[in-house]
């Protein structure tokens, strides 16, 4: 309960994105962006933490009327899906049985599009991030979970 609450504010998810970079200094990636081990891969407490932090920006009023399933599949095996119900969002670690959109990326895409660092729209238009789906509710998560 307290970590929910401390992800909603913006110095909680201050706190989390230093830790995930702290923990890549320990990992002997320094001087990295990555928030991964020494073989470039991150670990699943660095992914359940950036899950967290997502649900944590969720902006209630952006998903008014809004019933959608944001499935997410990250190119080291990590899957998880955002539902999002007329104003409620529960992230959810798996495959959902009919998510409206997928969007497949590698975590470090992810980790970069979560702490502002590349634009999600940019990182698609790239090709960096794939979706398959209703694209255009993609174009709404931006709104559903803004970084500040």
């Amino acid at each position: 309960m307290v970590a929910k609450t401390l992800l909603r504010s913006r110095a909680g998810q201050r706190v989390l994105a230093g830790a995930l970079k702290l923990n890549s200094k320990v990992r002997g990636t320094a001087g990295s962006r990555e928030t991964t081990s020494t073989t470039g891969e991150h670990t699943m407490a660095d992914i359940q933490a950036m899950y967290e932090i997502m649900a944590g920006r969720f902006n209630p009023s952006a998903a008014s009327g809004l019933e959608a399933v944001f499935q997410y599949k990250l190119d080291d095996g990590a899957v998880f899906y955002a539902a999002v119900n007329d104003g409620s969002c529960s992230v959810e670690s798996g495959e959902h049985d009919d998510p409206s959109v997928t969007l497949m990326m590698d975590s470090q895409t992810f980790e970069e599009v979560l702490t502002g660092e590349t634009n999600g729209m940019q990182a698609f238009m790239s090709g960096r991030i794939k979706a398959e789906g209703d694209i255009m509710l993609a174009t709404r998560l931006e709104a559903l979970f803004p970084i500040s």
